[in-house]
């Protein structure tokens, strides 16, 4: 059972996050456990070579991570990241790209999502990252 919403989630980063709506991600899919979050990226998120950097790839893990536990308990502002792992396993190259995030777990005080992202058109994974989240009381 999802809690929330593409309308209302989407809505909440746009009202709740400062900075260029490029900046901003897209949740284009949520169902229980799962999210995909998409970003058009421009210059400000390359390398040279059209990859995308790193910082960019890992603020989307984070992203849909966020958004997984949103599936669960609904939009949860206080939700904060404890921890990001992540591996780079080739470029990613845009000028889009997705992630798609599954629950691992979610318990009382902490949320576990594993992470693949993929540059536009790719089937194979960019990196791989494990997000966990400390979850409000």
């Amino acid at each position: 059972m999802t809690f929330t919403d593409l309308e209302l989630t989407n809505a909440f980063f746009r009202d709740n996050f400062i900075g260029p709506k490029s900046d901003r991600p897209t949740v284009t899919v949520m169902r229980d456990s799962f999210a995909e979050v998409t970003l058009q990226t421009g210059r400000q998120h390359s390398r040279p070579g059209n990859m995308v950097s790193g910082p960019t790839q890992m603020a989307l893990a984070d992203t849909v991570a966020y958004v997984t536990i949103f599936t669960k308990l609904g939009i949860t502002p206080m939700a904060v990241t404890s921890s990001l792992n992540v591996s780079f396993l080739r470029p990613c190259i845009g000028p889009s790209m997705r992630a798609e995030g599954t629950l691992v777990k979610l318990g009382q005080t902490l949320g576990v999502t594993d992470v693949r992202i993929f540059g536009e058109g790719r089937d194979a994974p960019s990196a791989i990252a494990t997000v966990t989240y400390a979850l409000p009381k």
